[in-house]
């Protein structure tokens, strides 16, 4: 044999040696009896929507956005029922505090449930808040006083932790390629909950004095004016409650469990799944935090937009509104939550596919800037032109505000390993509810102030306002572009 011949069949010292090259990729780990891995492999498994898990979210979702509004059309009259203003000038103050008891509660308590729904699981924060918001609610409906409303929505607020886990949930039960679609059912699903609840709130309350035919004054609505929408808001909540039966769990729970490692291939032990990102705080976690600054931002934004239009549509031409009454308003949010879920439906997922989740906000956030400036000139229209503008505007708007607050949602959401995922949506959560009960205090000031300068010489009357709304949109999409936004390495944002 040749010297070539004996190389091939007897290799030398340091081959024979050498440490077999590693697989390319390891195989995927799964733990017996654990929630996560039963979940993981299902979602590997299914490279379809999973339209069951994505129902339920919307359903939950609803059921949990629609105590949020649904006092508003009635909060005027309760206050005056109860006697508790001196005057009628102070009965702004004690609805204003009623208002926002609930985003006080939530503010001091999402971050609290977040921490809790990693340790415990995402599904006994879902069915908790749920059963919260049957009790608590429905205790609103029947209280006697202020101070029993003013504390039942604290405690309502407080107590519903279901925000955070809810979108940790939407990104753990499917696959990356549809974590945009579950997100955006999600917002789409809360979006059309504070639509729906104000006329639930509007048609519902009073009924005995609204439909003297079907409810007696002396029975229990009667006694209870405010009762049968609350009662209603709660029936959904519980059929939530009871669908939480078949809800998978998605949380990995591997500590307790006595096979702690599985072993695959050649029976050698698989190495154990490794979290995207070290964990570390999550107040050093620079992607998270740049997120969520500019998630909050616009989440002022939204919510003073929110509390300016039902103003603006309704306040006296002579003022620069449109003279609108609350049956016009409720009108334009209708077919603005209808559209809202249109573009959910089929339009969203392909434009983050796309253009991906910066991009899209990014673009959507410089679409609304013009949008908002056109506000103040459909004071010049009337009519079929009048409509056609403004219902336009206002799903356009709709639209885009979803999309940004759907792609902030998921630059949280993978900026984070899944055990740090509630806990990081608790504490955007947090800011977001901050900035939500600042937000309409905040608008309703500026609002007063604009419609006493209607001879300025710059911005007068409500142009001021929607300028001051586009400088704090413009704030925020600032914050979408480095050095502000930080991108976590291992994921391309586009």
């Amino acid at each position: 044999m040749d010297n070539t011949t004996r190389s091939r069949t007897f290799p030398d010292h340091d081959e024979a040696n050498a440490t077999p090259p590693l697989p390319e990729a390891a195989a995927p780990v799964y733990y017996e009896g654990c929630p996560g891995c039963a979940m993981e492999r299902k979602v590997e498994n299914n490279t379809g929507i999973p339209y069951k898990e994505f129902v339920f979210v919307g359903v939950t979702s609803l059921a949990s956005a629609l105590p949020i509004s649904s006092l508003f059309p009635f909060l005027y009259f309760m206050i005056q029922d109860m006697r508790v203003a001196k005057n009628e000038q102070d009965i702004g103050v004690y609805a204003g505090l009623l208002g926002a008891s609930y985003m006080a509660g939530r503010f001091a308590g999402s971050l609290f449930w977040g921490v809790v729904a990693d340790r415990v699981g995402r599904k006994p924060i879902i069915a908790f808040s749920l059963f919260t918001v049957v009790i608590l609610n429905t205790l609103f409906g029947l209280s006697i006083n202020y101070w029993m409303a003013l504390t039942t929505r604290l405690l309502l607020g407080s107590l519903n932790g279901m925000l955070a886990p809810m979108k940790a949930y939407c990104v753990e039960v499917c696959r990356p390629e549809h974590h945009a679609l579950g997100l955006s059912v999600l917002s789409s699903a809360w979006g059309i909950g504070l639509v729906i609840g104000p006329s639930i709130g509007g048609y519902l309350a009073q009924p005995a004095k609204h439909y003297p035919n079907l409810f007696s004054e002396n029975s229990i609505f009667g006694r209870f004016p405010y009762f049968l929408p609350c009662l209603c808001i709660s029936l959904v909540a519980l059929g939530a409650l009871i669908s939480c039966i078949w809800l998978p769990e998605t949380l990995h729970m591997h500590k307790n469990l006595e096979v702690e490692v599985e072993m695959v291939g050649d029976s050698r032990p698989a190495p154990r799944r490794e979290a995207p990102y070290p964990e570390k705080s999550l107040y050093n976690n620079r992607p998270l935090m740049s997120s969520i600054a500019a998630y909050c931002v616009f989440t002022l934004h939204d919510t003073a937009y929110s509390e300016i239009f039902s103003l603006w549509t309704v306040s006296d031409k002579k003022f620069g509104g449109l003279g609108f009454s609350s049956k016009d308003v409720g009108q334009v949010l209708a077919v603005s939550g209808a559209g809202l879920l249109v573009y959910q439906l089929f339009i969203f997922r392909h434009v983050h596919n796309l253009l991906g989740s910066v991009n899209s906000l990014r673009i959507a956030s410089a679409l609304s800037i013009p949008i908002l400036a056109s506000y103040p000139f459909m004071t010049n229209l009337s009519g079929t032109k009048l409509g056609l503008a403004l219902y336009f505007a206002a799903i356009a708007k709709g639209a885009l505000a979803m999309t940004i607050l759907t792609g902030n949602a998921i630059l949280q959401n993978n900026a984070v390993s899944q055990n740090q995922r509630g806990a990081a949506n608790g504490l955007s959560a947090t800011g977001q509810s901050l900035f939500k009960t600042i937000a309409p205090v905040g608008a309703g000031v500026l609002f007063s102030w604009a419609q006493k300068r209607q001879n300025a010489m710059f911005f007068p009357g409500d142009q001021i306002i929607f300028v001051i709304l586009n400088l704090v949109e413009l704030l925020g999409l600032v914050l979408s572009f480095k050095p502000f936004l930080s991108l976590p390495k291992k994921y391309d944002f586009k």
